[in-house]
């Protein structure tokens, strides 16, 4: 009978890996995902055109939420302490694109933010005005805009493009100014109350914003603790067509969008 080595022994003694290690690598990857998602990064598809053209429907967005700290919905869709403003709170800064969640809505929203605690906000002739002051605009072009929605055309629109530049942004950003003096190109005085944001969508006259209530399937007064993280970069970008269980239609991206900056 052969006797074993040191060498035979130590390898007949090692425990194999099989399921259990699999199971612990596996493990540790969502813990690491998890944490990722909760604390640095999180992604996000922007499913209509009120962002537009900054933002179109199709993109893949990606919003850091180290830069704004982090609120009640920090790590959705797991639960976050209910606090009261925003954990190691950093901003957010007026111009700033950000995600958040309306009170009483389950559902995300992005906008950009165009008001602070305590100002006055008003749309005349479709035009923001802060603190009674205009901001300033400048026309870039006239082109026709087509809206949709979940893929569908609801009208065609002979639309100016802006360049738009708030109090305090180093450069301007793009609006879309689609329909002449509708109600959300006028509005009374809203005045920004204590811990709350006033957002609005690029596209002017498509986005349900702070302009309008909750109740009326706007954004309301976003309190500080809805804010969830602010957007950085488009990932990447499918048109309508589309469809992540139809493989002949992966090809639909669009091209110069992977990777672009958010203005």
């Amino acid at each position: 009978m052969f006797k074993k080595t040191a060498k035979q022994k130590a390898t007949a003694e090692k425990p194999e890996g099989g399921i259990g290690e699999l199971l612990s690598t596996v493990a540790w990857a969502l813990g690491i995902a998890l944490i990722l998602r909760t604390f640095i990064f999180q992604p996000f598809t922007i499913p209509t055109g009120s962002m537009y053209p900054g933002l179109m429907e199709g993109d893949y967005v990606i919003t850091s939420k180290y830069s704004v700290g982090y609120g009640r919905y920090a790590a959705l869709p797991l639960p976050f302490p209910d606090v009261k403003g925003r954990f190691l709170a950093r901003g957010p800064e007026r111009g700033d694109v950000i995600v958040f969640r309306p009170d009483g809505i389950r559902q995300n929203y992005i906008k950009r933010l165009v008001g602070l605690p305590g100002e006055r906000i008003q749309m005349i002739e479709g035009v923001l005005h802060i603190n009674d002051v205009p901001v300033e605009m400048t026309l870039v072009r006239t082109e026709t805009y087509t809206h949709r929605n979940a893929g569908r055309v609801l009208g065609r629109y002979n639309a100016e493009l802006y360049d738009e530049t708030l109090p305090g942004e180093a450069e301007p950003h793009l609006i879309y100014d689609g329909i002449k003096n509708n109600r959300a190109d006028n509005t009374s005085v809203f005045t920004v109350p204590a811990g709350h944001y006033f957002m609005m969508g690029d596209n002017r006259d498509f986005s349900g914003d702070s302009r309008v209530p909750v109740t009326q399937q706007g954004a309301g007064y976003v309190p500080a603790e809805n804010i969830i993280g602010r957007a950085e970069f488009v990932l990447a970008s499918v048109d309508e067509d589309f469809v992540i269980f139809k493989p002949w239609t992966w090809a639909n991206f669009r091209g110069d969008r992977f990777f672009k900056g958010i203005e």
